[in-house]
């Protein structure tokens, strides 16, 4: 789901004044053909709830896995996605492009 960045932002503050726990995905480097650019966030609950967007298809999914792991750990992480990579097709990258996603906990 897409939303802007005041909607994604708004929503981190509001899930963490409820109580939940939340982490944001942000799309800090693309290379060649990336479906979404450089900025574009999404924010993840603790339950895989999620608003906005950093690709589309499955990377979506992979990045929600990758928050969920953020958030219970609590250490940020960098996470990359390619055709180059041997999960690429797997996790719906396969436009040519790379793309990497910061993932931290919001505290």
């Amino acid at each position: 789901m897409r939303a802007n960045d005041e909607d994604i932002l708004a929503s981190a503050e509001e899930w963490r004044r409820a109580g939940r726990d939340v982490a944001i995905a942000t799309v800090v480097e693309t290379w060649g053909s990336a479906p979404r650019p450089v900025g574009s966030r999404l924010v993840i609950d603790g339950e895989g709830n999620f608003l906005g967007s950093v690709s589309g298809g499955c990377v979506e999914g992979a990045v929600v896995t990758e928050a969920l792991d953020v958030i219970e750990s609590g250490a940020a992480k960098l996470v990359s996605f390619g055709v180059a990579d041997e999960t690429a097709w797997q996790v719906g990258l396969s436009c040519g492009g790379r793309i990497s996603v910061f993932v931290e906990k919001v505290a």
